[in-house]
């Protein structure tokens, strides 16, 4: 017997216009239309990062933000203007969500004439960046004040439904415990050595205080506040993925979807693991493991969708991760290894795959979109 799930206004599932049963295949040209599109344009952008010295150029991290934020444009570029039966589409879509895309479109903008001003002048980069991230939070203010202004339906509507708070603590408790767990494996099993937090400073930056009230004010910077400042940011992937491209894949049935979209999620990734991102000297290696890493994420992030109807759920939830892989793997416990320790590494896959396993026996997976 099917379960069914009460479905509150705000918690519609993200997805396209509801289709006869005949026409709920996956729609290719779609599919491959923005594949190729969010691939072109972050692989360009990992072009241009290689020609300018790779990760080790001063802009490199505004650069990758610039990356994240392509998934969500090439979606919001084609459903906005081209794929007319898009929920976004901007002859249908007079939500107020639609203000909230234009200034997507106009934050992206400002990204790439921030980082063309960056690379041009290097000395600039404190100041792009802090212009950038003000204009990130413009952006999370705005989110706001639509949401509460249109109410529940005006993002719903569009495919962008928040999912409920008590769904992002849930799975945001569960995150965080878990790369606990992760951490204090490490240092059990001695994959990892004590970190020294103020290593997270700029050099004579951190502020004096004893060890342990500087740790904790990192974690609450990092893994409490950091990830809702970077909810623009990873908006930027998980609308992309879990938004438009999750809904069209989970049609080959919701298991099988969400493991095709962690592989295509995986290989987007690998230019900046072939210059040493995450699995430094490990180019081969660590584009396998990045694949493996992004599969189980999907996984989880997808359930977490699932069950709460909404990818601003997903939105929190990858900023989440991204912030709590830093305090633990940086702040805490640093892995010796970033193969072979717990984090991002084979160990780690091994408890990600308890995990999914335990995940998927929920009849959830066994639904129809």
């Amino acid at each position: 017997m099917e379960h069914t799930y009460p479905v509150e206004p705000d918690l519609v599932m993200p997805g396209p216009r509801a289709l006869p049963a005949e026409r709920r295949a996956v729609n290719w040209p779609h599919v491959w239309a923005y594949i190729g599109l969010s691939f072109g344009l972050a692989w360009l952008v990992d072009l241009a990062l290689y020609l300018n010295g790779g990760l080790q150029n001063p802009a490199a991290t505004l650069m990758l933000q610039f990356q994240m934020l392509m998934p969500a444009f090439s979606a919001l570029l084609l459903g906005v203007f081209f794929f007319k039966d898009s929920l976004v589409y901007y002859r249908t879509n007079r939500n107020a969500s639609r203000w909230f895309i234009y200034y997507y479109f106009l934050m992206t903008m400002l990204y790439l004439g921030g980082l063309v001003a960056a690379l041009v002048q290097p000395s600039l980069i404190g100041t792009v960046s802090g212009s950038l991230s003000i204009v990130s939070v413009v952006g999370l203010a705005l989110l706001l004040v639509l949401r509460w202004r249109g109410g529940p339906q005006s993002f719903a509507g569009a495919g962008m439904a928040f999912g409920g708070i008590r769904y992002w603590l849930l799975f945001g408790l569960g995150m965080a415990l878990f790369y606990g767990l992760h951490t204090l494996l490490n240092y059990v099993f001695k994959m990892g050595t004590l970190a020294d937090v103020t290593q997270l400073f700029p050099r004579g930056a951190a502020p004096a205080m004893p060890q342990s009230a500087l740790l904790a004010t990192t974690f609450l910077s990092m893994v409490i506040i950091g990830p809702f400042l970077g909810l623009i940011i990873t908006f930027g992937e998980e609308y992309g993925w879990r938004g438009f491209l999750q809904t069209e894949l989970v049609r080959l049935g919701r298991i099988r979807g969400v493991g095709l979209l962690g592989i295509i999620w995986g290989i987007w990734h690998w230019p900046i693991i072939w210059m040493g991102y995450n699995y430094p000297g490990q180019p081969v290696l660590g584009s396998l493991l990045m694949t493996a890493y992004t599969v189980a994420l999907s996984y989880f992030l997808a359930y977490a969708v699932f069950k709460s109807k909404g990818v601003w759920t997903a939105v929190y939830l990858h900023a989440l991760n991204n912030q709590a892989l830093a305090f633990f793997m940086s702040a805490l416990v640093m892995p010796v290894s970033m193969v072979m320790s717990f984090g991002i590494g084979l160990p780690a896959l091994a408890l990600w795959a308890v995990v999914i396993l335990l995940i998927l026996r929920d009849p959830i997976w066994k639904e129809t979109d």
